[in-house]
C-alpha cells in the first residue's frame, strides 16, 4: 500500500494486482491524494495536472464503488480549484456524455453514478467559475433522472444539492426545474431517495424565495405526504426541511424589487396553523379531510403526526431561544390547543389522545426544556401556570366545596383534560429540572403554582388527577423542603373531603406520588408521617363499606396509600407491619368454602369493589417485598402465606364470575390477574408450590387465548433479545433523541403506548430509565407481560413430566389458531418459554428428557421462520439459550446442522435471516463451539450469504452473525481474519450507501476483527502492516458514509485501533472528525443534529483519547478552527474557550444522562492532565460558567445586613460589579453545569497541590513569574477562587451552595498559612474576610436546609481555627453565626423543624458541636503555646514584645469567645458522646438502648443518625477531654452555665423525666462517669479501628488520651488500676500497627 502514496497513480504497481486488490489500491491512492493536494505547491500540481486528470477520469469508466466515486469527484474538484481550470469543461462534457449514454446494463450503472457524483463536486467546489455551463448539466441530469432507478435518483438528488451549494444565487434559472424533480423524489418509494431529496430542497430554499413565499403551502403539504410511510431517517430529514422553510418564511426580510410582486409576508399564526393542519389532519387535502372528519372516518397516520412534531421542534430551534422567550405565550397556546376540544376528531379515542399528548409533551420538553435558560424557564412555568388557572375556571362551578356531593359532570368539564395533562406534565418536568433554583417560582404568590396544581386534583378526569399528583411529585423531588408541607396539606384535604369520590382518588394519588418522591430526597420526611398515613389508609378501608357511592374509590385509595408507604423502607414499615399483615389476612376469604359462599352473594358492583381491593392488597404486598426485603424474615413470610391459596383460587374462578356478572368486571379481573402474577413473580417459588398446577393452567390460557388481538412483540420481545441483535431491526428499537414519540410507531395502530391512567399504582414507583413520567401499558398488555415473566419462574420449577404436557399444550394452541391470531399466540408462547430458559440457565437447571427437548425445539424453530423480524431475532436468542440449558455438544451440533441444511436449501429471506442469526447466537452462550470444522462451515455459509446482493436484509443478518462469531470464536478465528477483512472491505467499497443496515453490520464485523487482532496490530511485519492498513481503510470508508450509525461504527473502530496501535492512528484527523460531528450543529444538539448514538460514540472516543493525549487533542481541536474550513462553522468560539469550553457548553445543552456523564469524565481527564499548565484558562472557564448565574446579583445584594461595615458592602458589591458588563461565552448555564464547574475548581486546587509548593507561596510564585512570565501559579488567582466560591455559595441552588461552601473550605484550609509579603505578620486571606462572611451568612438563615447549614458550620470552624483573622471584632462576625446555631441546638427536639427527617436535625446539631469543638481545640492549643512564646520573647529585643502581646491577645481572645458558651457546650458534648457510646454497642445489646432514643437522635431514625455520629465524635471527644483536664477534674458548681441555657441539659438527665432521675451524684461519681465515658469510647475505637477510619479521628483520639495523662486525677486512675492500664497499653500497641510509618511523627 505504500506504493499508492504518490501524487500520480503508480500504474505499474496497480497493473500487477488482482481484481479486488486494484479497488483497494485505488481507494488508498485517492485517500492519500485527498490529503496531498491541498498541501502541494501550485507549480507541482500544474506540472502533473494533465496526467492526473487523465488518471482520475479514466477511473470513472472502471465501475467505481460509492466511496471510490466520491473520492474521485472530490479530488478532481480540488485539483481544478488549486491548479488550472482550462480542461474542466472537457471533464464536465465527458461526465455529461457518460450520463447520456443509452447503456442501461447493471455493469454500466456505477460509471453513470460516478459521473453524476463528479459533476456535483465540481460545481460545489468551483461554482460560478464554471459560468453558464450548469444549465446544460442540470438539464442533462434531470433528464437522466426520469429513467433512473433508486440508486440513480439518490445520487442525482445529492449531486443537485452540491451544484446548488456551489452556485448559490447564480442557479436561479434552474430552481424551478430542480424543485419539480425534488418534489417527486420527496415521496419516492425508496427512503434513501426521500432523504436525499429533503437535503436537496433544504439547500434549494437558501436561494429559492418561492419555496418560503408563494409555494409555501404546497411545500408544506408535500412534506406531510413525505412523512407517510416514512422511516426515522426520512422523518429527521423532512422535518428539518419543513421546520427550516417555515422559520425562513417567518423571519425573511422584504425581498428585492424583482421578486416583490409575488412575495407574501407570513405571520406566526399562519405558520402555526400550517403545522397544526398536518398534526390534526395529516397529508390529505383540506376539503377531503374536512369531509372525512365530519363523517368521523378521518384518522391522521401516526408517522405524519410524529414527523410534524419533529418539525415543530426544528422550527423553534432554528428561530432560537430568544424568539421562543418573546413568543412563548402564543406558542404555548397553539401547542396546547392541538389536544383541546376544538379538534375533537384528533382525540376521538384514548389511543389517539395518548399519542397526541405524547407529541405535545415532546414539543414542549424539547423546546422549553432544551433551549431555554433557567430564568426563561421560570417565566415559561408561570405562563403554563396561567394556562392551568384558565382551564380551572371552566370547572370551578362544579368543583366548589358546597356542591361536591351533587357533582354535575358536563362535557365542558372533561373537555380540558388532555390540555391539562400536557400542561401539568411540562410544569412538573420544568420544576424537576430547575431543582431548588425554582424556589422563587413557588414562593411567588401571584403565580400560585402549588394552588394551581392542587386545585386540579379534584378534576373529574382520572388522567388529570394522576398527572397533577405526578406534578406534585416532581415539585417534591426538586424542592425537598416542600415534601412534608404537601403531604400534610393533601392528607388534611383527604380527611375533610372523604365523601367526594374525586377528592378521595385525587388526594390519595397525590399522597402516594409524594411518598414515591421521598427516596429521591436525601433529607427525608419526619418519621411520624408514616403513622399518620397508615391511620388514614386504615380509616379509608374500614369506611369503604359505609357509603356504596364511594366504596370503590376508598378501597383503591386505602391500598394505594399502604403500597406507597412501603417505599419508605424497613425503618418506617417495621412499625406498621402487624397492622398491614392483619389487613392482608382479612381481605381474602379464609377457606375455599368462604370463596364459594362469596360467589353466590353480591352483584356486579360489589365484585368490582372486591376485586379492586384484592388487587390493591396484592400490589401492597408486592411493594413490601420489593422495598423492604430486610423485613422478610421466616416469621413474616409465614404470615404472608395463608391468603395466597385463596388468591389463587379466586384467579381460577375469575372466568365464571366474569360470565355471571357481565362486562363491567372485565377490567377489574384483568387488573387482579396482573397484580397477582406480579406478586408471585417476586415471591420465592417454594411459598406457593402447591398452587403451581392451577397457576400454570391460567397462564397457558392467558398466553394462548389472549383477550387482546394486539401484536405485543415490541414490548415483550426486546428484553428477551440481546441488545446487539436489536441493532438489526432499525433505529426504532434503539435509543434516539426522539424515542419518546417514535415509540408509538412501533406498537401498531391499536395502541399508542403506555400512560399513567392505565395503572395508578405506578405513580409511586421509580421511573424507567430515560422516561420523564411512568408509562404503564394497558391492562390487557400488562397482564400478558406479567404472565410471561411468571411462566418463566414456574416452568423452571415444575416437574419435568409436567413441562412436557405444558409444551405440547402450547404447541397445539399455536397449530389450532390461524392468521394474525396465530402470530400473536406464537409471540406470547415464545416470550414465555424464552423467559423460562433464562431462569433455568441462571439456576443451572436442566430442561428434561429427549421428549421435552424435541417439543421445545419444535416451538423455537417455528418462530425462527416467522414473518416478524423481531420474533425471529428473539427465537435465535431462545435457540441459543436452549443449547446452553441442555448443555450437550451433540444436541448443539444438531441445532447448527439444522440451520446449515436450511441455509443451503432455502431461498426465502425469512429462513435465511433467521437461521444465519441462529448460528451467531449459538456462539454467544457456548463460548465458541470449539470445533474448527464447525467454525469453517459457519464462516463459509455466512460468507456466501453476505454477498447476496439481491437481498440487503440477508446480507445484514449474515454479516451481523459473522461479527458475533468473530467476536466469540477467540484464537480459533485467526486463520479467517485475513479473508474476512478482505470480504468486509470489498463490501464496504461496493454496497450502495442506501443500504445502511448492511454497512452497519459491516462496521460491527470490522470492530470485532480489530478486537480479535488486539495488540498484534502494533506489529511491524508485512502481514500485520497489511491488516492494519485494511482496518484503517475500512474506517475511512465508513467515516465518509452518509448514515450516522455507520459513522458511529467508524469512530468506535478507530477508538479500538487507537487503543491497540496508537502510533498508527492519525490523531489530528480523528480529532478533526470528532469535533466536526460534535460541534458543527451544537445549537440543535439534542434536536436535529446527528443521532444520539453517534454523539455517544464521539464522546466515548474523546474520553479515551484524552486519557493519553489530552494536550494534543486540545491543540488539534483549536487548529481545526484556525484552518477556517468553509464546511465547518461551529457556533462556539473554540479559539477562545477551546475544546474544553465547547464540551462544557455541550454538557449544559445535552439531555441524555449517559452522554453527560461521559462529557464530565472527558473534562475531568483533561483537567487532570492540563489544569496546572493552563491554569488561567481553566480558572477562567470555571469563572465564566459560575458568573453567568442568572440569580447571582439578586442573591449577592441580599448578603449585607445592617450590622456589616461599609467596607463589607463595598466588597460584596465588587464581586457583582462586572458580572453584567462582561460578555460571557456561556449564556445562562443550568445549575448542574455550575455545580460541575465548582467541583472542577476543587480538582484544580488538588492538582496544584500535587504540582509544587509555589502554588501556595506568593513570594516564590511572584519571583518565578518575574523570571518567566509564562509560569502561572494558583496563589496569584486567589481573588478568583474566593469570588467563585462566593458566587456558588450564595446561589439559589442548594447543590451549588454545597459545592461553593466545599470550595471555600478547601481554599481556607490550603491558603490559611500563606503570608502576605507586603504586610509582615499578616496572611494573604485576611483581606477576604468580608467575602467569607458574606458567603456564609445565607447558610444560617432559618429556611436553609440542614445539610447546607452543616457544611457552613464546617467552613466557619475552619475559618476561625485557621488564625487568618486576629482582630476579635472581625472574628466575632463569623463567630456570631455559630452562636446562633448553638441557640438553635439548645432549643431541643421540641423546636425542630418538621420539614425533614429527624436524622437531619442530628446531622445539623452534631455539625454545630463539631465546629465548636474544633474552635475550642485550636483556642486551647494556641493558649498552650503562649508560654513558649513568652519565654522566647524574654530572650529577644523589645520590638518583639509588641508582637507577643498581639499573639497573646489573639489566643486568649479566641478562648474568651468560646469560654462564654463553654458551660453549655461541655454538657452538649458529653451528651453527644453518651449517644455515640450507646450507638457503638453491639447489636445484642440493642434492647438496652433507651426506648425513646438519645439526646440528639430518635429511636426510629437510629440507623440514619449513626453516620453523623461517626463523622463528628472524635473532635468532640478531644474537646471534652481538654475541657475536663482544663478544670483538673475539679467539679465546679453543677449549675454553672445554666444562665446560657434555655433548657438545662446534662448527660445523666437527658431522655429521662423528673420522676425517673436518680439522686444527685457525688462529684467523685460524676468525674468517674465522665472519665469512663471518654476512656471507654477511646479504647473501643482504638482496639478495633474500622478500616475506613479517618486518620484525623485516630489523632484526635490519641490526643484526648494524652491530655488525660497531663492531669493528676485521671493519671492516678489509669496508673493505679490494671483494669485501665492493660486496655490502654493494648490500644496503643494496636494503633501503632495500623499507622503508616509516614504518619508516625504526628503522634510523637
Amino acid at each position: 500500500m505504500e506504493l499508492a502514496h504518490s501524487l500520480l497513480l503508480n500504474e505499474e504497481a496497480y497493473n500487477q494486482l488482482g481484481g479486488f486488490q486494484k479497488a483497494e489500491f485505488i481507494f488508498e491512492w485517492l485517500q492519500f491524494l485527498e490529503k496531498l493536494l491541498p498541501v502541494t505547491s501550485r507549480a507541482d500540481i500544474r506540472e502533473n495536472q494533465k496526467k492526473l486528470v487523465e488518471q482520475l477520469t479514466s477511473l470513472l469508466n472502471n465501475s467505481p464503488g460509492p466511496p471510490t466515486r466520491r473520492l474521485v469527484a472530490k479530488n478532481l474538484a480540488v485539483l481544478y480549484s488549486t491548479g488550472d481550470t482550462f480542461s474542466v469543461y472537457q471533464t464536465i462534457d465527458k461526465c455529461n456524455e457518460l450520463i447520456r449514454s443509452k447503456d442501461d446494463s447493471p455493469s454500466y450503472l456505477p460509471t453513470k453514478l460516478a459521473a453524476v457524483v463528479c459533476l456535483g463536486y465540481l460545481y460545489k467546489k468551483l461554482g460560478r467559475i464554471l459560468g453558464n455551463s450548469f444549465t446544460d448539466t442540470v438539464g442533462n441530469v434531470l433528464k437522466a433522472m426520469k429513467n433512473a432507478e433508486s440508486q440513480g435518483r439518490y445520487e442525482i438528488m445529492l449531486s443537485l444539492q452540491n451544484i446548488l451549494k456551489g452556485l448559490g444565487a447564480a442557479a436561479i434559472p434552474c430552481h424551478r426545474d430542480i424543485y419539480k424533480a425534488a418534489r417527486s423524489c420527496l415521496t419516492d418509494r425508496s427512503m434513501a431517495v426521500r432523504c436525499a431529496a429533503a437535503k436537496c430542497l433544504l439547500e434549494l430554499q437558501n436561494e429559492a424565495v418561492f419555496m418560503w413565499s408563494t409555494d409555501l403551502d404546497s411545500v408544506v403539504t408535500l412534506c406531510f405526504k413525505s412523512f407517510e410511510g416514512s422511516n426515522y431517517d426520512v422523518r429527521l430529514a423532512v422535518s428539518k426541511l419543513l421546520g427550516t422553510v417555515l422559520a425562513r418564511a417567518l423571519t425573511s426580510k422584504q425581498p428585492t424589487a424583482s421578486t416583490r410582486h409575488n412575495f407574501r409576508r407570513i405571520s406566526m399564526e399562519e405558520v402555526m396553523e400550517l403545522l397544526g393542519t398536518g398534526f390534526l389532519r395529516g397529508s390529505c387535502g383540506f376539503l377531503r379531510a374536512s369531509g372525512d372528519m365530519l363523517k368521523g372516518t378521518s384518522s391522521v397516520s401516526r408517522d405524519v403526526r410524529v414527523g410534524v412534531t419533529q418539525a415543530y421542534v426544528v422550527f423553534v430551534s432554528t428561530l432560537g431561544a430568544q424568539w421562543l422567550e418573546r413568543n412563548f405565550s402564543a406558542f404555548l397556546s397553539h401547542i396546547l390547543d392541538l389536544v383541546s376540544q376544538s379538534h375533537p376528531k384528533a382525540i376521538q379515542n384514548q389511543m389517539d389522545a395518548i399519542g397526541c399528548r405524547r407529541c405535545v409533551s415532546f414539543i414542549l420538553r424539547a423546546t422549553v426544556g432544551g433551549l431555554l435558560g433557567e430564568k426563561a424557564q421560570i417565566t415559561a412555568a408561570k405562563e403554563i401556570c396561567q394556562a392551568i388557572w384558565k382551564l380551572k375556571k371552566v370547572v370551578d362551578a362544579a368543583m366548589s366545596d358546597s356542591n361536591l356531593e351533587t357533582r354535575i359532570t358536563t362535557t365542558d368539564v372533561t373537555a380540558s383534560q388532555h390540555v391539562l395533562v400536557c400542561a401539568l406534565q411540562e410544569l412538573g418536568s420544568l420544576i424537576h429540572g430547575l431543582g431548588t433554583t425554582a424556589a422563587p417560582l413557588l414562593q411567588d404568590s401571584s403565580t400560585g403554582v402549588l394552588e394551581a396544581v392542587i386545585s386540579v386534583i379534584l378534576h373529574p378526569s382520572i388522567s388529570v388527577r394522576l398527572t397533577a399528583a405526578w406534578c406534585l411529585r416532581c415539585i417534591a423531588v426538586a424542592l425537598p423542603s416542600y415534601v412534608s408541607l404537601l403531604l400534610d396539606r393533601c392528607i388534611e384535604r383527604l380527611s375533610v373531603l372523604k365523601s367526594s369520590p374525586e377528592a378521595v382518588t385525587g388526594y390519595s394519588f397525590a399522597v402516594a406520588a409524594l411518598l414515591g418522591a421521598v427516596k429521591h430526597c436525601p433529607l427525608g420526611i419526619p418519621h411520624g408521617k408514616g403513622k399518620v398515613i397508615m391511620t388514614v389508609a386504615e380509616d379509608l378501608l374500614c369506611s369503604a363499606s359505609q357509603n356504596s357511592r364511594i366504596s370503590l374509590q376508598r378501597t383503591q385509595a386505602g391500598w394505594l396509600l399502604i403500597a406507597a408507604l412501603m417505599t419508605l423502607g424497613p425503618a418506617v414499615v417495621q412499625h406498621h407491619l402487624p397492622r398491614m399483615l392483619l389487613l392482608w389476612k382479612c381481605i381474602f376469604p379464609s377457606s375455599p368454602k368462604d370463596l364459594e359462599t362469596e360467589k353466590t352473594r353480591g352483584d356486579s358492583f360489589t365484585w368490582q369493589v372486591t376485586l379492586e381491593g384484592r388487587a390493591g392488597a396484592l400490589c401492597a404486598i408486592k411493594s413490601f417485598v420489593s422495598h423492604c426485603a430486610g423485613l422478610l424474615t421466616d416469621e413474616v413470610v409465614q404470615r404472608l402465606l395463608p391468603p395466597l391459596p385463596s388468591a389463587v383460587d379466586l384467579l381460577t374462578q375469575l372466568s365464571s364470575i366474569y360470565k355471571s356478572y357481565g362486562n363491567s368486571l372485565k377490567t377489574p379481573s384483568i387488573v387482579y390477574r396482573h397484580k397477582l402474577y406480579e406478586l408471585l413473580a417476586v415471591l420465592p417459588p417454594k411459598t406457593y408450590e402447591g398452587s403451581f398446577c392451577a397457576i400454570l393452567k391460567e397462564l397457558v390460557t392467558d398466553l394462548t387465548v389472549p383477550d387482546s388481538q394486539i401484536d405485543a412483540s415490541t414490548f415483550l420481545l426486546p428484553p428477551l433479545c440481546h441488545e446487539n441483535d436489536l441493532l438489526l431491526l432499525g433505529p426504532l428499537l434503539q435509543e434516539t433523541d426522539h424515542r419518546f414519540i417514535e415509540e408509538q410507531l412501533l406498537l401498531g395502530n391499536s395502541i399508542a403506548g403506555g400512560s399513567l391512567e392505565y395503572d395508578p399504582y405506578s405513580i409511586y414507583e421509580k421511573v424507567a430509565k430515560g422516561d420523564s413520567v411512568p408509562k404503564p401499558l394497558p391492562p390487557v398488555l400488562s397482564v400478558i407481560s406479567a404472565a410471561t415473566r411468571l411462566f418463566g419462574v414456574i416452568f423452571s420449577h415444575v416437574a419435568e413430566s409436567h413441562r412436557l404436557q405444558v409444551l405440547e399444550q402450547l404447541l397445539n394452541s399455536i397449530k389450532q389458531t390461524k392468521g394474525s391470531r396465530q402470530q400473536i399466540v406464537q409471540l406470547n408462547v415464545v416470550s414465555a418459554f424464552s423467559t423460562s430458559l433464562k431462569h433455568l440457565a441462571n439456576c443451572k437447571g436442566s430442561l428434561g428428557p429427549e421428549e421435552v427437548r424435541r417439543s421445545a425445539l419444535t416451538l423455537v424453530m417455528g418462530a425462527l421462520e416467522s414473518n416478524n423480524p423481531l420474533l425471529r431475532c428473539a427465537a435465535a436468542e431462545c435457540l441459543a439459550r436452549l443449547a446452553q440449558v441442555v448443555s450437550d455438544s451433540a444436541f448443539t451440533a444438531g441445532l447448527a446442522q439444522v440451520s446449515f441444511d436450511k441455509l443451503k436449501s432455502a431461498r426465502d429471506v425469512v429462513s435465511r435471516t433467521g437461521h444465519s442469526l441462529a448460528l451467531g447466537c449459538l456462539y454467544r452462550y457456548l463460548g465458541g463451539i470449539g470445533s474448527t470444522q464447525h467454525l469453517n462451515a459457519c464462516v463459509g455459509i455466512l460468507y456466501t450469504l453476505s454477498q447476496d446482493s439481491t437481498s440487503p436484509d440477508v446480507q445484514a443478518w449474515a454479516l451481523h452473525s459473522l461479527s458475533l462469531i468473530v467476536d466469540l470464536a477467540g484464537p480459533l478465528y485467526h486463520v479467517h481474519v485475513e479473508p474476512t477483512l478482505s470480504l468486509v472491505l470489498m463490501l464496504l467499497l461496493t454496497v450502495p450507501p442506501a443500504y445502511a443496515e448492511v454497512h452497519q453490520s459491516l462496521g460491527r464485523c470490522l470492530n470485532a476483527l480489530i478486537t480479535t487482532l488486539g495488540p498484534e496490530l502494533q506489529g511491524s511485519s508485512m502481514t500485520v502492516s497489511a491488516l492494519r492498513t485494511s482496518c484503517l481503510l475500512g474506517c475511512a470508508v465508513m467515516q465518509d458514509n452518509p448514515d450516522c450509525l455507520v459513522q458511529a461504527q467508524a469512530i468506535s473502530c478507530l477508538q479500538q485501533l487507537h487503543m491497540f496501535a496508537p502510533r498508527h492512528v492519525n490523531l489530528s484527523s480523528l480529532v478533526s472528525c470528532l469535533c466536526e460531528i460534535l460541534l458543527d450543529n451544537s445549537v440543535l444538539v439534542n434536536l436535529c443534529s446527528s443521532y444520539l448514538l453517534l454523539r455517544r460514540a464521539v464522546v466515548a472516543c474523546l474520553r479515551q483519547l484524552v486519557q493519553r493525549e489530552a494536550a494534543e487533542v486540545s491543540e488539534y481541536a483549536v487548529a481545526l478552527v484556525k484552518e477556517s474550513r468553509e464546511d465547518f462553522t461551529p457556533d462556539v468560539n473554540i479559539r477562545e474557550i477551546g475544546l474544553e469550553g465547547a464540551l462544557l457548553g455541550l454538557l449544559d445543552k445535552e439531555l441524555d444522562q449517559r452522554l453527560c456523564q461521559d462529557i464530565k469524565e472527558t473534562l475531568t481527564h483533561m483537567l487532570t492532565s492540563m489544569a496546572v499548565e493552563k491554569l488561567s484558562f481553566w480558572l477562567k472557564l470555571c469563572k465564566d460558567v459560575l458568573a453567568a448565574s442568572a440569580d447571582f446579583n439578586t442573591v449577592a445584594s441580599l448578603d449585607t445586613t445592617q450590622e456589616e461595615e461599609t467596607a463589607k458592602v463595598d466588597d460584596a458589591s465588587v464581586l457583582t460589579s462586572d458580572s453584567d458588563e462582561r460578555f460571557h461565552p456561556f449564556s445562562n448555564p443550568r445549575w448542574p453545569t455550575r455545580v460541575f464547574a465548582a467541583e472542577c475548581v476543587c480538582k484544580i486546587i488538588s492538582q496544584c497541590e500535587n504540582a509544587g509548593s509555589a502554588h501556595f507561596d506568593i513570594t516564590l510564585a511572584q519571583e518565578r513569574k518575574q523570571r518567566d512570565s509564562r509560569d502561572d501559579f494558583l496563589v496569584l488567582h486567589l481573588a478568583d477562587l474566593i469570588r467563585m466560591a462566593f458566587m456558588a455559595a450564595t446561589d439559589h441552588s442548594d447543590q451549588l451552595r454545597l459545592s461553593g461552601l466545599q470550595t471555600l473550605l478547601i481554599v481556607v484550609r490550603k491558603f490559611a498559612a500563606v503570608p502576605e509579603p507586603e504586610f509582615p505578620g499578616h496572611v494573604i486571606l485576611e483581606q477576604y474576610q468580608a467575602n467569607v462572611g458574606a458567603a456564609l451568612r445565607p447558610a444560617f438563615a432559618p429556611e436553609t436546609p440542614p445539610d447546607v447549614t452543616a457544611k457552613a458550620c464546617q467552613v466557619c470552624s475552619a475559618w476561625i481555627a485557621s488564625g487568618v483573622v486576629s482582630d476579635l471584632n472581625d472574628l466575632r462576625r463569623v463567630h456570631q453565626l455559630l452562636v446562633s446555631s448553638l441557640v438553635k441546638v439548645q432549643a431541643g427536639k421540641e423546636a425542630q423543624s418538621q420539614q425533614y427527617n429527624e436524622s437531619t436535625s442530628t446531622m445539623e446539631i452534631l455539625a454545630v458541636l463539631k465546629a465548636w469543638a474544633e474552635v475550642y481545640i485550636v483556642a486551647v492549643e494556641k493558649q498552650k503555646n503562649q508560654s513558649d512564646a513568652h519565654i522566647h520573647c524574654l530572650k529577644t529585643a523589645n520590638s518583639a514584645e509588641e508582637s507577643y502581646r498581639d499573639v497573646t491577645s489573639s489566643a486568649s481572645g479566641l478562648l474568651d469567645l468560646v469560654q462564654t458558651d463553654l458551660g453549655t457546650l461541655s454538657k452538649l458534648w458529653l451528651a453527644a458522646l453518651q449517644d455515640f457510646a450507646l450507638l457503638t454497642l453491639p447489636s445484642e445489646y440493642a434492647s438496652q438502648l433507651p426506648a425513646e432514643g438519645g439526646t440528639f437522635y430518635t429511636a426510629e431514625t437510629i440507623e440514619n443518625a449513626r453516620p453523623h455520629y461517626y463523622n463528628s465524635w472524635a473532635l468532640i471527644l478531644y474537646a471534652t477531654a481538654l475541657w475536663l483536664t482544663s478544670t483538673g477534674f475539679i467539679v465546679v458548681d453543677p449549675d454553672e452555665g445554666v444562665n446560657n441555657l434555655s433548657r438545662p441539659v446534662t448527660p445523666t438527665t437527658m431522655c429521662q423525666d423528673s420522676s425517673t432521675r436518680p439522686l444527685v451524684k457525688s462529684p467523685e461519681d460524676v468525674n468517674t462517669d465522665r472519665f469512663h465515658l471518654i476512656l471507654g469510647v477511646s479504647v473501643e475505637f482504638l482496639c478495633s479501628p474500622r478500616s475506613d477510619a479517618a486518620m484525623e479521628n485516630i489523632i484526635a483520639c490519641l490526643r484526648a488520651l494524652q491530655t488525660f495523662f497531663d492531669v493528676p486525677w485521671p493519671r492516678s486512675k489509669i496508673g493505679g488500676d490494671q483494669l485501665y492500664t492493660i486496655p490502654c497499653a493494648m490500644q496503643l500497641s494496636n494503633t501503632a500497627k495500623v499507622i503508616k510509618p509516614v504518619d508516625m511523627p504526628k503522634f510523637c
